[in-house]
């Protein structure tokens, strides 16, 4: 069965870090684009960070650029997300992504498998 959970998230204050973790089973990530979602209230899913595993390409929405990290272990099969200097409008649903299929350019694309979500919380 192909899943991705993930973990990490919580509250934290403005200024502070979380990193966030998505483990994958069923399947590696050799091959595939990997990234994270996210999702504020009333507002749409966005891309955040994304990394292609084939050519080590990584995409970050302009809002989050100097301030988080995508990366891997593949060795774990698990991807993570620091996110440093927080701010309350990182507030939202994160989701981690990963699609053998996906695209990271300047852009992110990634529509296969999904993890459940969980809530960051960034107060101020």
């Amino acid at each position: 069965e192909v899943q991705l959970v993930e973990s990490g998230g919580g509250l934290v204050q403005a200024g502070g870090s979380l990193r966030l973790s998505c483990a994958a089973s069923g399947f590696t990530f050799d091959g595939r684009a990997i990234g994270w979602y996210r999702q504020a209230p009333e507002k749409e899913r966005e891309a955040v960070a994304c990394l292609s595993s084939s050519d080590g390409r990584a995409y970050y929405r302009d809002s989050v650029k100097g301030r988080f990290t995508v990366s891997s272990d593949n060795a774990k099969n698990t991807m993570y997300l620091q996110m440093d200097s927080l701010k309350p409008e990182d507030t939202g649903i994160y989701y981690c992504a990963a699609d053998p299929h996906g695209v990271v350019r300047e852009y992110c694309f990634i529509m296969g498998s999904w993890g459940q979500g969980m809530q960051v919380t960034v107060s101020s």
